[in-house]
């Protein structure tokens, strides 16, 4: 195939407006239309200026103040609309009129109550019409992948000698599939005696998932304009997604050879400027735009990404406007992913501290969705300083409602007595009290909280909770005051855990005060 340019043509603003939940102001369409600019497209569908005066309004703002690129309006293939398109796009650089009428006999028969001659009449007046205002004119035979091909033909070669400059050809109801609409292209471009006065495009509809395969199928065929809209918006399941369909002719160039004005660094902005002014998010897993397409979790993959990239994406992000790759760590994630990103946060581990703390992530990988920095941080400190205290929490069971009194039971072993465990049973005004009650009783104890702090460390409903207490016993006719902390995702645990955490700095008091003693008396 030669080396050919694909013209894009946006239809955000007109199809993916139409979508529910997808309406914007003139303002928010001016704003995206200027993005669209920068992203490169060539042609803007501005909107449908005969469906309201609102839509009118704003194809006529755009078509005033957008500079650099095409401007098109809808309009059905009747006088009215297209008079109405003209006074809404005139004063564009570049306008353009985009005039459709069915071309199915299902169309024709049932929604239009037609025939075949009479709609070929009026698509032929129509543009005539769109003609007579600018030589930039464009037609859309609509459900032409439902409809016959000679008849197709037909109405096709008599819109070019009308003065039609692009033919559309839309999978209005998303039915065909890649085959079958690459082999209409073809019939189309070997029957249209007059082909060569217009350019071929395709407006292809997402309904079985095909949109972006049936595009390129048809560029395949000698297609050279996409209709299409960020983020794949449209009418019911989307249009043709363009940052789908320009990556694709990107990363598989070899095998197309084809260019577009197109700059894909502008893509993710685009995508992320969209969603904020819909309010509508895309999905996670959403090809090029989405919050994992160059998100890695699985420890194999994150193991090879780590010695070079190409091993898992075939897209460098840079290239649609992301800074980097995410090596998100999860239950999924290995140790190589893990370790860099702890250097990266300054923490060289020795083989047996990384053994200890890997214990405390994956049980914390097991709970939660996602592990960040500050997960990161706490479980260093709960691997590096508290592995070597005298009580260690083993489990706590919570029973607690809303018309019974609360119930903790709590195992601690105690590691100066030969790895003892010992558990009991304690209420108390909730499960962090009865669990600190509970505590007490097996520890034996004096200590008191003075206070009691709780912060969310992360995000969301399953965050881990961070306690911080202070604990204050009598040491040899002292008061020593300590700090605790303990983090789980439940909030009663990160209580006793902080507690405990709290007695075993107490102990550690108590052992020092033993070596001074013993230091004063000469042993």
């Amino acid at each position: 195939m030669k080396n050919d340019r694909i013209y894009f043509f946006d239809t955000t603003l007109r199809d993916g407006e139409q979508s529910p939940g997808f309406s914007m102001n003139i303002d928010e369409k001016l704003h995206f239309a200027n993005q669209l600019v920068k992203l490169g497209v060539d042609i803007i569908e501005a909107g449908f200026p005969i469906a309201s005066k609102g839509d009118f309004e704003a194809v006529e703002k755009i078509a005033k103040m957008v500079k650099g690129v095409q401007i098109a309006g809808l309009a059905r293939a009747n006088f009215e609309d297209i008079d109405t398109a003209w006074e809404a796009i005139k004063h564009a650089e570049q306008p353009r009129i985009h005039t459709f009428i069915s071309s199915s006999d299902i169309h024709i028969d049932y929604q239009l109550k037609k025939d075949r001659k009479s709609v070929l009449e009026q698509a032929v007046k129509a543009v005539g019409r769109a003609r007579s205002y600018t030589g930039n004119v464009e037609f859309s035979p609509m459900d032409a992948t439902r409809s016959d091909r000679d008849y197709l033909v037909e109405m096709l070669t008599a819109v070019i000698d009308a003065g039609a400059t692009t033919l559309n050809i839309p999978d209005t109801v998303g039915y065909a599939i890649p085959s079958e609409f690459q082999s209409l292209i073809r019939y189309i471009v070997d029957n249209v005696k007059n082909i060569d006065k217009a350019v071929i495009s395709v407006h292809c509809h997402n309904d079985l998932g095909l949109a972006v395969a049936n595009s390129i199928a048809a560029i395949e065929a000698g297609a050279r304009q996409v209709e299409c809209s960020v983020n794949g918006i449209g009418e019911r399941a989307g249009n043709t997604s363009l940052e789908e369909i320009v990556m694709a002719l990107k990363t598989r160039n070899n095998l197309f050879n084809v260019t577009s004005n197109i700059n894909t660094k502008q893509i993710m902005s685009t995508s992320k400027l969209l969603t904020h002014i819909t309010g509508v998010t895309v999905q996670p897993n959403k090809a090029i735009v989405g919050a994992n397409a160059f998100a890695h979790e699985s420890g194999i993959h994150q193991d090879g990404m780590l010695k070079n990239t190409m091993t898992y994406e075939i897209m460098r992000p840079e290239d649609v406007g992301i800074s980097k790759s995410t090596l998100v760590l999860g239950k999924h994630s290995g140790r190589h992913a893990v370790i860099d990103r702890l250097k990266a946060l300054g923490y060289d581990l020795t083989n047996e501290e990384l053994d200890r703390f890997f214990k405390y992530f994956k049980a914390l990988a097991d709970v939660k969705k996602q592990i960040y920095d500050e997960d990161l941080e706490v479980l260093i400190g709960e691997a590096l300083y508290k592995e070597k205290g005298r009580f260690k929490v083993i489990n706590v069971q919570i029973s607690t409602g809303m018309y019974s009194p609360p119930m903790t039971l709590v195992t601690i072993r105690d590691r100066e007595t030969a790895e003892e465990e010992k558990f009991d049973v304690a209420n108390g005004n909730g499960g962090v009290d009865a669990g600190i009650n509970a505590v007490k009783k097996i520890t034996g104890t004096s200590a008191k909280i003075e206070s009691f702090n709780l912060v969310a460390i992360t995000g969301g409903s399953d965050a881990l909770c961070e306690v911080t207490v202070t604990a204050v016993e009598e040491i040899e006719g002292k008061k020593v005051k300590v700090f605790g902390n303990g983090v789980n995702i439940d909030i009663s645990v990160a209580g006793i855990l902080s507690f405990v955490d709290a007695l075993n700095k107490l102990e550690y008091k108590k052992k020092l005060n033993g070596i001074k003693d013993r230091i004063e008396a000469g042993l």
